[in-house]
């Protein structure tokens, strides 16, 4: 007799490779063809990827499912990596700025995890923050093409910047598949 379990069972809607999340024609990511020209516009498109693998992570879940912690004492949850990226996005035009830091999108340290509570009005305001604060970042550092081009008062080069956005994103969405797959199954890709 098999063991009970409350772990969902892993499933994918997959059905040319069941172990991954969605069909190669099914993926709305730029992962087939040729990758784009030139430096800019592969870290370009690797951040777009990383950003749009969150977002598939999260589809199709309720306010309940979004906010579930994965296990204690983490206090990591979906919704919460959502609004740590928005909250990580404003403090990377801090890097690249002169001026003061902007305050704190969630307050002190961890409140973008901590406050991650399942309502659908924080859940909306979660992705309209991460959007804004993606468009932001996005024009800020779009006025400095040069990936050589040192910002901010620690000096740092637009692609080093770049490539700690893609990093955060990629780490991210690691967690994001982990914590998927708990909450129905779902495997990652």
């Amino acid at each position: 007799m098999g063991r009970m379990t409350d772990q969902p069972a892993r499933w994918t809607q997959a059905t040319v490779y069941p172990d991954m999340w969605v069909d190669p024609d099914d993926d709305p990511r730029n992962s087939e063809g040729r990758a784009p020209d030139g430096e800019l516009a592969t870290l370009a498109d690797f951040l777009a990827n990383y950003r749009m693998t969150l977002r598939m992570k999260c589809e199709g879940l309720d306010a309940e499912q979004l906010a579930r912690r994965s296990a204690p004492p983490s206090t990591m949850s979906l919704l919460g990596l959502v609004r740590h990226l928005a909250e990580a996005e404003r403090d990377w035009r801090r890097w690249i700025s002169d001026g003061d830091p902007l305050p704190k999108l969630y307050g002190a340290r961890d409140a973008d995890f901590d406050g991650a509570v399942a309502e659908p009005g924080e859940i909306e305001a979660a992705y309209e923050a991460l959007a804004r604060e993606q468009a932001a970042t996005d024009a800020a550092l779009a006025a400095h093409p040069d990936l050589g081009e040192r910002l901010g008062r620690d000096g740092i080069a637009v692609r080093e910047l770049l490539v700690h956005r893609i990093e955060e994103y990629a780490r991210h969405c690691g967690h994001a598949d982990l914590l998927r797959e708990r909450i129905d199954g779902r495997v990652g890709q």
